[in-house]
Formats: structure tokens, C-alpha cells, sequence
């Protein structure tokens, strides 16, 4: 008996070493007993993607994640997006639905089910430190779970302003931009500090630049990093009684949808955390 063909899925992205997403996914797949398989594939610059993309239909591929710095280039090689990516301005992952690359994005909406395991997200003032293609996202739908307020700090002015009036428009919730300038000031009354940028990822560990004498040790901090669970910027931002969110949890919140988009089956987060925390060496 010929046994069925692997099911192909994957990533796009640069760097993706450091990111534990394949080993989670397979080890997912092999618990339900799928005959389906996870690649990271590192892809160094547009024109590349825009090959990759164009090879995952032949290929075979079911779907595929896609991160930085990605999300928005992206964009132009699909054949249709649904309304979030509309919205955002970004997809993080991709359907392959009879031969049409379909972009979607749950980015900020497995950030809000991680945020919200630790604090409500209804009035909190936020600041996010990077408002690339993942930034973007979480930046709107912190918006839409009820967020009262967000500064995002950048280099580029034209990218955080760009990224505030998107906040604004699809959601009605007043967001501003802040020049990114040496160690960050947080301003005043911040309730929720947010690392979307790659500082602090393995094997580099850089600490993100903010001045914690701005920060309130009530203040929730949150990073998107996944490797380390907890980065430098976690471990001053713990050490101060800050109460903090780590990426691991994000991924595992947004990778049980994606899974279910993909597979069609319903995920148990039990099941998820052991991967990763395996992947991990936990």
C-alpha cells in the first residue's frame, strides 16, 4: 500500500534560525497523528521571496506562516486577502485553497489571548517599542480589544505615522507616533509596554534601550521575542515587579489557529505548550 503524501507547511522569513515554530508544528502534527511536515525556509531578500512564493503552489504546500521582515511585502504576491489583512496592512500567514495563495493575519489577535491570560486590555495605555509587519498588527488589534491609547516609538517617522493613522482608522482609537531616540522615555501613565521589535532574540540578546526609571512597576511588559522565553528586557522588566507576557505564549495562542485554519482540526493548548516547551529545551 502506497502510504499518503506528506502534507507540506512552512515559514518565510529572515532570520528564522533561532525560531522554535517548526519543532512546535511537528511535534503537533505527529500528536494527531498527521502525515504532515514543517519547514523554516530563510529567505534573504524580495526578489527571493517573491520566487519562494511563486514555487509553494506547485511544490505542494498547504500553507505557510510568513515573518519579518516579510508581512507587508508579501502582500502584492497573493491572490486575495481577508478583511483583517485589509485592515492591518500585513499577513503572517498564508492558504493554499485550490491553487490561490490567500493571505491572512492573526498576529494580534494571538498577542490579545496571550495579554489577556495576565491583565484585561479594555483602557490600557500602550506604548510599542517597533511597528514593523508583526507591530502593525498587534498595534490595531490591541486597538480593537479595547486599548485607550497607543504611542509607537520608531526611527522611521514615516513608518510609525503610517502604522498610527492605520490604528486610528480601523479602529477609532487615538494612537500617536514617538521618534525613537537613544534609550526610550516611556511617557507618563503608560499601563502596558510592548517589545515588537528582534532585540533581545538568541543568540544576540541585545537589551532594548528604555529608561525603567520611566516605567511603573504596575506597568504589564510584553515581548513578542520567542528565543528566549524570557529576554533581557522580561527579566529587568520582572525584576522591577512588572508583570510580563512572553512570546512563547503569543506564538502558542496565534500557531493553534493557524493550525486549525490548516488542518481543519480543533487544537488543545495542552498540547501546544508541551511542543514548545520541548522545542525549547524546557
Amino acid at each position: 500500500m502506497i502510504p499518503p503524501q506528506k502534507q507540506m507547511t512552512g515559514m518565510l522569513g529572515h532570520p528564522v534560525a533561532e525560531n522554535p515554530i517548526d519543532l512546535m508544528f511537528d511535534a503537533v502534527y505527529a500528536h494527531y497523528g498527521l502525515n504532515w511536515q514543517f519547514w523554516k525556509n530563510d529567505i534573504a531578500n524580495e526578489l527571493d521571496l517573491a520566487l519562494a512564493v511563486k514555487a509553494l503552489v506547485p511544490l505542494g504546500y498547504r500553507g505557510v506562516g510568513i515573518t519579518v521582515p516579510y508581512k507587508v511585502a508579501v502582500m502584492p504576491l497573493l491572490d486575495a486577502v481577508d478583511a483583517d489583512v485589509q485592515a492591518i496592512g500585513a499577513a503572517n500567514y498564508l492558504t493554499i485553497e485550490e491553487g490561490r495563495l490567500i493571505g491572512h493575519n492573526n498576529d494580534g489577535k494571538g498577542v490579545v489571548k496571550a495579554i489577556e491570560k495576565v491583565a484585561p486590555l479594555a483602557g490600557q495605555r500602550v506604548v510599542m517599542l517597533g511597528a514593523g509587519g508583526a507591530g502593525r498588527a498587534m498595534a490595531v488589534e490591541l486597538a480593537w480589544a479595547g486599548a485607550s491609547h497607543l504611542t509607537l516609538v520608531t526611527r522611521r517617522q514615516e513608518q510609525g505615522e503610517e502604522v498610527a493613522h492605520t490604528v486610528t482608522r480601523a479602529s477609532g482609537v487615538p494612537a500617536v507616533w514617538q521618534p525613537w531616540q537613544g534609550e526610550v522615555a516611556v511617557p507618563a501613565g503608560t499601563t502596558l509596554l510592548m517589545n515588537a521589535t528582534h532585540l533581545g532574540c538568541a543568540p544576540e540578546l541585545e537589551p532594548v534601550p528604555v529608561q525603567w526609571d520611566t516605567v511603573d512597576p504596575g506597568c504589564v511588559v510584553v515581548d513578542v521575542i520567542t528565543n528566549p522565553r524570557i529576554t533581557p528586557f522580561l527579566a529587568t522588566a520582572r525584576g522591577r515587579g512588572c508583570p510580563v507576557v512572553d512570546g512563547v505564549e503569543m506564538l502558542v495562542q496565534l500557531a493553534m489557529q493557524i493550525f486549525e485554519r490548516w488542518t481543519g482540526l480543533p487544537p488543545e493548548e495542552e498540547v501546544f505548550q508541551r511542543a514548545v516547551a520541548a522545542a525549547l529545551g524546557e
